[in-house]
């Protein structure tokens, strides 16, 4: 596998995914611009956020229209401080650059939580490694390729 992209195309089918990466002309790398480019709603967007637990990478899959709140995600994983990570933290723990991170294709296995908020919608979007490729797929298949906890997030 040669790049971010690779490694999430191959992961995916790993875990039989059927929703296909599909590379965007431009990039979309916030949740307004992914939905403005699919024509779906915001909430449609699972935004891949990379956290700081305790120094250990967590990932929060969160639904578009939904603000993280970290003293929650704290408490629901345990650790004493959830703080949002640079972007070399980030790139070391997914091998993927913020806009771009998907949920899987990580050099190791990162902790995840899915939002509850993403169940609101029958198909969301998922970045697929790089800022201009997502990928559809469900709340339900993030949790189960992820191995993630279904939580509310936010307030």
């Amino acid at each position: 596998m040669t790049n971010a992209l690779d490694r999430v195309v191959a992961d995916l089918a790993r875990h039989g995914v059927t929703g296909a990466v599909r590379e965007l002309p431009d990039d979309v790398p916030t949740a307004a611009a992914a939905a403005a480019h699919l024509g779906c709603d915001v909430g449609a967007i699972a935004n891949s956020l990379i956290f700081d637990a305790d120094g250990a990478p967590l990932l929060v899959l969160t639904s578009g229209a939904h603000r993280v709140d970290t003293k929650r995600v704290a408490a629901l994983v345990g650790a004493a401080e959830v703080r949002r990570a640079d972007a070399d933290f980030v790139y070391a723990a997914t091998g993927q650059r913020i806009g771009g991170v998907a949920p899987v294709g990580h050099p190791a296995p990162v902790r995840t939580v899915v939002d509850t908020w993403l169940g609101k919608h029958d198909q969301v979007w998922a970045a697929g490694g790089l800022a201009h490729t997502v990928f559809p797929t469900t709340m339900e298949e993030l949790a189960r390729i992820t191995g993630g906890t279904v939580a509310d997030v936010g307030d």
